[in-house]
């Protein structure tokens, strides 16, 4: 086996080996490493390349094993495109864009179901009546929650690029708090009359609004509207066979199904 070779990619150290990196030789790695290209060194001694260093461990584990092993959740596949086009490793190229024909025709076919639950809450706050009069009120709040989960993690994009917070005075995307590619977890809560704009602030209480037209969420009736133009635009019906019509009507559950 050849020494090992220490490599600085956009500031991540990776070490492997000479055979390793010029397992492609009509690739940049494999003329950069058997002297055909110039190479650049760091402070240290390193070989340095100026790319993205998070996804070069998916081309170099691909030198290694001439397979693409990519993450069921794996969601940069387009940076990780434009670096083996860079690195000009052809069978990876190739991989890839066997990969990405794979994952359209999974995302053809989808389903989407919401759970939703409410609670009606009583808040205790302060009114300002006059400078330096204060009264203590209270009232019946709606709290909602919905749980969804989709097959198809660019819908949950695309629906989390609709729907936004509105907390602190500020709206903030849904898509800002995505963590999990299928599944969205929703907690929002309507609008109370007399409550002090500061007081939602205070008692960490977010609203709802759906864009482009800036419409406020109020009501689970209103919820299930918005999402439907949203679902229906993107190819999805309604599964007739689940969940119970009554369900669906009193928006306990919504089920819809894409086939393409």
């Amino acid at each position: 086996m050849s020494d090992p070779i220490t490599l600085n990619v956009g500031g991540k150290l990776y070490t492997t080996s000479l055979s390793t990196l010029t397992s492609f030789p009509n690739s940049m790695l494999g003329a950069m490493f058997s002297g055909k290209m110039p190479t650049k060194k760091d402070s240290q001694g390193n070989c340095f390349i100026d790319r993205d260093g998070k996804v070069f461990r998916y081309i170099l584990n691909f030198l290694r094993t001439s397979h693409l092993d990519l993450p069921e959740d794996f969601q940069e596949m387009g940076l990780l495109r434009r670096e083996a086009d860079f690195y000009q490793v052809q069978p990876l190229i190739e991989a890839l864009q066997e990969k990405e024909v794979e994952m359209s025709k999974a995302e053809k076919n989808a389903m989407l179901n919401i759970t939703l639950n409410k609670h009606v809450q009583n808040i205790h706050f302060t009114v300002r009546e006059a400078p330096q009069i204060y009264s203590l009120s209270s009232s019946d709040m709606e709290v909602f929650n919905a749980n969804i989960f989709s097959t198809s993690s660019l819908f949950l994009k695309l629906l989390g690029s609709k729907l936004f917070y509105c907390f602190n005075g500020n709206l903030s995307s849904i898509s800002s708090y995505l963590q999990d590619p299928n599944h969205l977890t929703l907690d929002w809560v309507a609008s109370v009359d007399g409550l002090p704009e500061e007081e939602y602030t205070k008692q960490n209480l977010k609203r709802l609004w759906v864009g482009p037209a800036n419409k406020q969420i109020n009501s689970f009736q209103v919820f299930v509207e918005e999402v439907l133009k949203i679902a229906l635009s993107d190819g999805f019906c309604v599964d007739s066979s689940h969940p119970h019509l009554s369900d669906f009507m009193n928006n306990k559950i919504i089920r819809l199904i894409r086939y393409r």
